[in-house]
This record gives structure tokens, sequence and C-alpha cells, in this order.
């Protein structure tokens, strides 16, 4: 496989990054995940803005420009035999390399890399979810961002083991519903829409921001809020959504049965999402 590392297109196996990199170091770096559908990049510029602010955040000088990182898919779809595929993208920028224990210098030589790979069907796709036991865990500075601070999401996949079909869901230490391990959620409840508030400290995911305003534009209300695990339980249908997966419906949550693929809202909302996938580069074209 082809991947873009320092403005140079190699071979996966080819890739080196030094051990000084403060990205490996001490965690110092922001990714964002994406869809590429036969080569349209689908919210392109909202992941672009999120990774921009991250960035300035952790104190990284780089400019993400999106004409560039355009330019660099077209290059690893055409390398890689992908043009014509769906594919999901990682575009990761880390410090780049700095002395040990000196943390407040300037990063002006980030290390970029983004790579890509073939996405799964997700068509028919349904899930089931559980809660954790393990508590999320508050952002690492004003708000979440999607940092290489990766820790709490892997202890939640390592309590669920091996189920690559279950998502589990977090509670923050008030007991509170936050988010999935790698995903926003979303209940339904007499047809109005409840998602957990950014408040929380969950991740504002550029999907769930998307999916509200579709949802908006369907004329379905939404309310976000503080709520309980028994609120969410309560609910007719269950999703959750990220970039990869899109909007994928939850049948079971720990033995609680929902409509899931049947629900009305969940069947709406997907077929607007999947109609504009190869449109937007920006939610704010909606």
């Amino acid at each position: 496989m082809y991947i873009y590392s320092q403005s140079q297109f190699i071979k996966d196996t080819e890739a080196t990054i030094s051990p000084f990199d403060h990205g490996f170091l001490y965690g110092l770096g922001a990714f964002e995940t994406f869809r590429v559908y036969k080569g349209f990049p689908f919210l392109l510029h909202d992941h672009l803005k999120r990774l921009q602010h991250a960035l300035n955040d952790l104190g990284i000088s780089y400019k993400v420009d999106a004409d560039e990182v355009f330019e660099i898919l077209q290059k690893l779809l055409q390398l890689n035999h992908l043009e014509n595929e769906d594919v999901t993208v990682r575009l990761n920028i880390s410090a780049g390399i700095g002395e040990v224990g000196k943390l407040l210098q300037p990063y002006d030589q980030p290390t970029v890399l983004c790579f890509l790979r073939k996405a799964p069907p997700i068509e028919s796709i349904e899930k089931h979810a559980s809660i954790l036991k393990l508590r999320r865990n508050t952002p690492e500075g004003t708000e979440r961002r999607k940092s290489h601070h990766y820790l709490n999401n892997i202890l939640g996949k390592r309590e669920l083991r091996n189920s690559p079909d279950v998502e589990g869901i977090f509670l923050t230490e008030r007991g509170y519903v936050a988010e999935g391990i790698v995903s926003n959620i979303f209940w339904v409840k007499d047809q109005v829409v409840y998602t957990p508030s950014i408040d929380t400290g969950i991740l504002n995911g550029i999907t769930r921001q998307f999916v509200i305003k579709c949802l908006e534009n369907l004329g379905v209300k939404i309310v976000e809020g503080y709520y309980l695990k028994k609120d969410m339980l309560d609910a007719n249908e269950v999703f959750i959504t990220n970039s990869s997966q899109e909007v994928v419906p939850i049948k079971m949550v720990d033995g609680h049965l929902f409509l899931g693929k049947g629900g009305t809202v969940v069947q709406k909302l997907t077929e607007l999402y999947r109609s504009y996938r190869t449109k937007l580069l920006s939610i704010d074209e909606i």
C-alpha cells in the first residue's frame, strides 16, 4: 500500500518515524478519519477545520490546506488503484522531532502522514451495544479533540474483548450517557431524537453535526442534554454515528431490544445521508 509521508508517496513498509517525535513520546498529535466515495471526499472542509483547531490547541504550527489534501488523496487513490472505490482516510499530524523533556518549544516541522483503506460494505449494518463499566474520562483540554490520547478508548475496547459487532457506550463519572468508543449516540422516543450535549465532554463528531442538520431538515425535533441510561433504554430507536460507518442502527443494548434497521427515523435519516455523500464538502452547503 502506498501512503503519504513527509511530502513523499512511499510504500507503507518504507515509512519511518523518529523516536524523538513528540507525537510518539508525549502524544502530541491530532488526526481525522473521513470517507472518500469514489473520489469525492465527503465533508472534507469540516474535518480539516476541526483538525486545524486541534493543531492550534497543541501548539503545532501547520496550516491545513484543503486543496493540498485533495491532491494528496487523489494521488493515493491512483497509486493504490482505488479511484472507483469507497475508502476510509486517516490524516495524522504529530508535533515532529523535539528535545526530550522540552514541551514548550515551537513545533514548526510536524510529521504529516496520510493513508487510506478500502471501506467495508455498510449498507445493511446493524449492531448491538453494551454500557461500559469504565467511565468516560474528562477531555484533556477545554474540549475533546481527536488527539493521540486514546487510552480511555482502548481500555473500553478491551472491556468488550473481541466483539466487533458491539459498540461500547461510555457513561460520564456522574452517570450520564456520553458517547460510544468510536461514535456518538442518538435515540428516538415518540418521534423526538435525543443525544448527549457536548457539555458532557464528548467529541463533537463531524457526522454528529451533520446528522443533527439532516434531522432538522427532515423536520424531526432533536434535543441535546444530560441523560441517564434509563432514558436511552426507554427509547424506541437507538443509533450511533461516525464518519467511517455513517448511521448505524442499534438492535440491542444489554438485553433491551430496539427497532434497529426497522426504525422510521433511522430509515429516513440514512436515505438522506446517502443522498449527500458525493455532493457536500461542508455541512454549510446544505
